[in-house]
């Protein structure tokens, strides 16, 4: 859902480096007394910095392809221009293919550009050889400590999603067994009174319809769930919409005044509905209370269209919230649990200041 505007910001950030980069290469080649000194040379290490730079537009698809042009772009102009330093500035593409790539592939790509450094002892010297070697260790240093960083964001947040999954599933397992409680009970209801009462019969075979279907919406759900028993599986029954006057009444208590607008009809809802709703908007006003110090918060539950609509806005500082943070129930939990019931969940900073977490839950019954 979000992969193209990510893709965009990649492609601006990666054209914002190698237009960075193109122009430091430029000011080396034009700066009075560096090589080289004709205007056809100069012209072809133009266009050999241009190639180099433009490589990182299109690295991140092809990172050793894209690598090896920039060495060869690099060859001409350490032939071209020596100032600009070993085959000219391929430091960079390495860094990215060693952000990109794991160690066993990016650390072949840095001693292949190593192996003909000791052509510096030729051309310059000591000197330039050591700076030559720095360099490209340098930047294949900078892009592994970044993918280890990302390495490490990604796992927390798979743990994040591990664990709501299983919260999930678990409160999704209490709601599927109520439901199938209610047809054993209806179905022993219309095996006595079936002979004596078909009509009481049928209204116990209706109510079993009804909690069939209920129950089948919600495995739909808890099927898409990891399910990991993990011995804290809690007691008691689990909150829904008509719990949420009690949960303003504990928020209110330390210190934000929240008001709640809501359908009546939104109670009628299946339970894993309710259930993810509650916790959604249990969890974006925690979020309001820890992170953004808010005073102030509104609760809005619409249901219309078979879509149930929610909206939790506050007044805070809309400071920065981290998906991971707290117990591993954040924006990440919020998200995950709008996905597995076929919705969206969208949350952010408002314009004029304060946050807004809004999710869109259909409401489906599952055909027989």
């Amino acid at each position: 859902m979000n992969c193209r505007p990510r893709s965009r910001t990649l492609l601006l950030l990666d054209g914002g480096i190698a237009a960075v980069l193109f122009a430091v290469a430029l000011t080396v080649l034009l700066a009075p007394g560096t090589p080289p000194t004709s205007a056809g040379a100069t012209a072809a290490a133009v266009g050999l910095a241009a190639a180099q730079a433009s490589c990182l537009l299109w690295i991140r698809r092809r990172p050793g392809y894209a690598l090896a042009v920039a060495a060869l772009a690099g060859v001409g102009l350490e032939a071209l221009c020596p100032p600009l330093g070993w085959l000219g500035l391929v430091t960079v593409p390495l860094a990215y293919v060693a952000r990109l790539r794991p160690p066993r592939f990016s650390l072949v790509a840095l001693g292949l550009l190593l192996l003909p450094t000791p052509w510096e002892l030729v051309t310059g010297g000591w000197r330039d050889l050591l700076f030559a070697v720095t360099a490209l260790g340098l930047g294949w240093a900078l892009g592994e400590l970044q993918r280890g960083h990302a390495q490490r964001r990604h796992d927390r947040q798979r743990r994040v999603l591990t664990r709501e999954r299983e919260r999930i599933s678990r409160e999704l397992h209490d709601v599927v067994a109520h439901h199938v409680a209610v047809i054993a009970v209806q179905a022993a209801a219309a095996e006595d009174v079936f002979d004596a009462s078909p009509e009481r019969a049928r209204a116990a075979l209706g109510a079993i319809n009804v909690a069939a279907r209920s129950a089948l919406t919600e495995l739909r759900a808890m099927l898409h769930a990891l399910a990991t028993d993990d011995g804290t599986d809690p007691d008691g029954p689990q909150p829904g919409l008509a719990q949420l006057d009690a949960l303003a009444d504990a928020v209110r208590a330390v210190g934000i005044e929240v008001t709640v607008d809501r359908d009546a009809d939104a109670e009628d809802l299946p339970g894993g509905v309710q259930l993810s709703a509650y916790r959604i908007i249990q969890e974006s006003l925690t979020n309001a209370l820890r992170h953004s110090h808010a005073t102030r918060a509104e609760v809005s539950v619409r249901y219309d269209d078979g879509v149930l609509r929610l909206a939790v806005v506050d007044d805070g500082t809309a400071a920065p919230r981290r998906p991971g943070a707290g117990a591993g129930r954040g924006i990440v939990g919020m998200r995950e649990r709008a996905r597995l019931l076929g919705g969206t969940l969208e949350a952010g900073p408002l314009p004029a200041g304060g946050f807004r977490v809004e999710a869109r839950l259909p409401v489906g019954v599952v055909a027989q």
